[in-house]
C-alpha cells in the first residue's frame, strides 16, 4: 500500500488540498488495498478525489464509467488542468482523435480512461484495455445500475460482464444517495456481495429545507414569482414535464428574469449553449427537467426551487443537494400540490413492460429466419411494434440476466434458449410490477415529507436509514417551532 508521507504529498502537491475530508480516507485506503468499495458520500464531499488520489499510487490505469459525456468531459478538463492525462472514450470522439485515444492506452500512456457503460461493453474496445494494466474500475453515479433506485439505466447493466472480462479488477462504486434496498441490489448486479459499504451521511448544515403548500398553477407561480423576488444569486427550477418548463421559462421571461430552459427534447447545441450561460454566471435561474443536475459542478448555487413535486425522496435529496456546494448557505424549496402526484401515476403507467410485452419480444427473436444472425435494435422494433423503444433495452436487459438472450458484436441480440413457455416470461413481468408497487410506495414517501410537520432534516435522514440526530434549526418546521416558542 502506498505509503502515507507519499499521499499527503500529492494530496497537497498535486491536488492543492491541505487535508482529506471526513469519510475520504477510509475510502481511499480501501481502494489502495485492492477491495471493492461503494461510497456512499453527498454532494461536494469531495467523490472524485477517493479514486484520483489512489489513481496515482497504484500501478496501472484507472477505469472511470460515467453516465453523462458533459459529466465526463468535465472530469478530464480538471486532471488535464493538474497535469494529469485522462482519455475520454466516447460518442464524440472518432476519426483520428479516437485512433489516438486507443493507441494511448493500449501503450499504457493515460492514468485515467473515462467512458460510458454502453461503451464500456463494446467487445473492440474491451479487447483494448486488456492490453493494459488496469488497477481499478470506478463507476460514477452507480444508483443508476439499481433497477430499485429512482434513475435505473439499462446500460449499466452491462457493467459486471465488462469488469469480468477485464480480468475482474476491484471496483469502487460512488453515488450520493442510496437506500439500503439500492446499496444491496448494487451489490448483486456487480456480483460483489462482499462489497464494502462508507456512508458519511446526507446531512449538509447550509441546506435550508422548506415546503409552500400551493392548490392550482396560478398559486404555483405566485408563490415561484415571490421566491425568486426574495432569494439573492442563481439557481435551477425543477419542473415534471417539458411543457411545465416551458411554461414557467416563458412566465420567469414575461417577469424580467434572465433565465433558459433545458429538457431532453431539445437539441443538444441549445442545451449546451443554455449551460454554458448558466456555468459562467449570466442566468438568474436554469429552467429545467432531471435531465439537467448530472455533472453540474457550479459550487454557487443559492437556491433549487421544485415546482413541482419529485417522484421520490432521493430524486428530490439528489436534486436539490446540488445547491450550496461551496458550504455557504442555500435554499431548497419544494412546492406542493396534491394534484402533482397524479403526474407521477400516469408516467408510472407506461414505465415498466407487461407480460405482453415480454412475450411479444422473445417471441419476435424465436421467429426470426436466421437466429445465428440476431437482431439489432431496429429489427426488434419491426419485429415486435407493440413494445415501445423505450422498453426495448429494458426487456432484453432482463432477458439477457436469465440468460435466455446474448448480445453479439456490433449490438445484436441472439437468442440462447429457445422453448421457453409464457409462464416463466410472466414471472420476469411479475417482478416489473413488484417495482412499480415500490414506486407507488416511493412517491407516498415523498408526499409524507411534503406534509410533515417534523424537521425536514430529520424526515430525510430516516427515509435513508440514518441514526436519528437533533432538530436543524434552519428548515421551515423548525423555525415555525422556534417562532411558537418565541411568541
Amino acid at each position: 500500500m502506498a505509503r502515507l508521507s507519499a499521499l499527503n504529498r500529492s494530496l497537497h502537491d498535486t491536488f492543492g488540498h491541505p487535508d482529506l475530508r471526513p469519510g475520504q480516507a477510509e475510502v481511499i485506503r480501501a481502494v489502495l488495498a485492492g477491495q471493492d468499495t461503494l461510497a456512499i458520500m453527498p454532494t461536494g464531499a469531495g467523490k472524485s478525489l477517493c479514486y484520483q488520489l489512489p489513481a496515482l499510487h497504484l500501478e496501472g490505469t484507472t477505469v472511470v464509467v460515467s453516465p453523462l459525456i458533459a459529466l465526463m468531459k468535465d472530469q478530464v478538463d480538471k486532471l488535464a488542468d493538474l497535469g494529469l492525462e485522462a482519455i475520454p472514450v466516447n460518442s464524440t470522439v472518432t476519426g483520428r482523435r479516437e485512433t489516438d485515444a486507443i493507441e494511448r492506452i493500449e501503450t499504457g500512456a493515460g492514468e485515467f480512461v473515462f467512458t460510458t457503460p454502453e461503451r464500456l461493453a463494446q467487445p473492440q474496445f474491451l479487447a483494448s484495455l486488456r492490453r493494459t494494466t488496469i488497477d481499478f474500475v470506478v463507476i460514477d453515479e452507480a444508483h443508476c445500475i439499481s433497477q430499485w433506485g429512482h434513475d435505473f439505466r439499462p446500460a449499466y447493466l452491462a457493467i459486471r460482464d465488462a469488469v469480468q472480462a477485464l480480468g475482474d479488477p476491484p471496483i469502487l462504486a460512488l453515488t450520493a444517495t442510496a437506500t439500503p434496498e439500492v446499496v444491496e441490489d448494487i451489490r448483486r448486479q456487480l456480483g460483489r456481495p462482499d462489497m464494502r459499504v462508507f456512508q458519511t451521511g446526507i446531512y449538509r448544515p447550509n441546506l435550508r429545507f422548506s415546503v409552500e403548500h400551493v392548490s392550482g398553477d396560478a398559486e404555483k407561480q405566485e408563490v415561484l414569482l415571490r421566491r425568486l423576488e426574495g432569494t439573492e444569486g442563481a439557481g435551477v427550477v425543477y419542473a415534471a414535464t417539458v411543457r411545465a418548463v416551458e411554461a414557467v421559462t416563458r412566465l420567469l421571461q414575461g417577469e424580467g428574469f434572465e433565465v433558459e430552459s433545458y429538457h431532453g427534447r431539445q437539441a443538444a447545441g441549445r442545451r449546451h449553449a443554455a449551460q454554458e450561460r448558466f456555468m459562467a454566471g449570466e442566468l438568474r435561474a436554469m429552467v429545467a427537467t432531471n435531465a439537467f443536475g448530472l455533472g453540474i459542478d457550479k459550487p454557487d448555487i443559492r437556491f433549487v426551487l421544485h415546482y413541482d413535486m419529485p417522484g421520490s425522496v432521493e430524486a428530490y435529496y439528489q436534486e436539490a443537494g446540488r445547491a450550496g456546494r461551496d458550504g455557504e448557505p442555500a435554499e431548497c424549496v419544494l412546492l406542493y400540490d396534491g394534484k402533482d402526484r397524479r403526474t407521477h401515476l400516469f408516467f408510472m403507467g407506461g414505465r415498466y413492460p407487461g407480460s405482453a410485452e415480454v412475450t411479444a419480444l422473445y417471441h419476435a427473436l424465436e421467429g426470426l429466419d436466421d437466429v445465428s444472425e440476431g437482431a439489432t435494435l431496429a429489427l426488434l422494433q419491426e419485429k415486435a411494434p407493440a413494445v415501445a423503444r423505450a422498453k426495448l433495452r429494458v426487456v432484453l436487459a432482463a432477458l439477457k440476466e436469465r440468460k435466455l438472450v446474448r448480445e453479439r458484436r456490433g449490438s445484436r441480440y441472439v437468442l440462447q434458449r429457445r422453448g421457453v413457455g409464457d409462464a416463466e416470461l410472466v414471472r420476469i413481468a411479475d417482478e416489473w410490477r413488484q417495482r412499480a408497487e415500490a414506486d407507488r410506495e416511493k412517491l407516498a414517501r415523498m408526499e409524507g415529507y411534503a406534509r410533515t410537520a417534523r424537521c425536514r432534516w430529520q424526515a430525510l435522514r430516516e427515509y435513508f436509514d440514518e441514526p436519528p440526530a437533533d432538530h436543524c434549526g434552519v428548515c421551515d418546521n423548525c423555525r415555525k417551532g422556534l417562532a411558537a416558542l418565541a411568541g
